[in-house]
């Protein structure tokens, strides 16, 4: 089989392991992923993998594998700040603050304004607001409709005034 047949056959089933996971079935989710990787290992299927064992509280199996995904694809931005978001969770700010830049550095990468808005979480949490609605606004500059980054940049904006 040749290497082009392999990848999109690895990627119907991470298509379908990602519709398992927005429809809750993780554990469908996982075997779909990991038969993806069997056959052509992405970047992609590593991330999504690594997401879905997040949702299961399996936070180190989660960092390993965007570790995974970073080596075969250093500009996919998703997994640098997938790994922010699970340092963010477990306090580690001062760690998930170069993985989120780097997030922002990553030459492939459809949603830039994840890392904005985490990077604008790791500064509120370590009392430097102002950096904090700077990253908040630049989400929503990239982003008019996230509303999660409109939220937290109209609250923090409150607590200061």
């Amino acid at each position: 089989m040749s290497a082009e047949v392999k990848l999109k056959i690895a990627m119907v089933y991470w298509q379908q392991g990602y519709e398992r996971q927005m429809e809750g079935e993780l554990l469908e989710a996982i075997q779909l992923y990991q038969r993806s990787l069997a056959i052509r290992p992405t970047a992609e299927a590593h991330t999504f993998l690594g997401w879905t064992y997040s949702m299961l509280g399996r936070t180190e199996e989660a960092i390993v594998e965007c570790q995974q995904a970073i080596r075969i694809d250093p500009e996919y931005g998703n997994p640098y700040n997938d790994i922010g978001v699970y340092l963010i969770e477990q306090g580690k700010l001062d760690e998930a603050i170069p993985y989120l830049e780097q997030a922002l550095k990553a030459e492939r990468y459809e949603c830039p304004f994840f890392p904005h808005f985490n990077l604008g979480r790791v500064w509120e949490r370590k009392g430097q607001w102002r950096r904090a609605l700077d990253e908040y606004r630049l989400a929503l500059d990239l982003n008019p409709d996230y509303r999660l980054a409109e939220q937290r940049l109209y609250r923090l904006q409150a607590l200061m005034n």
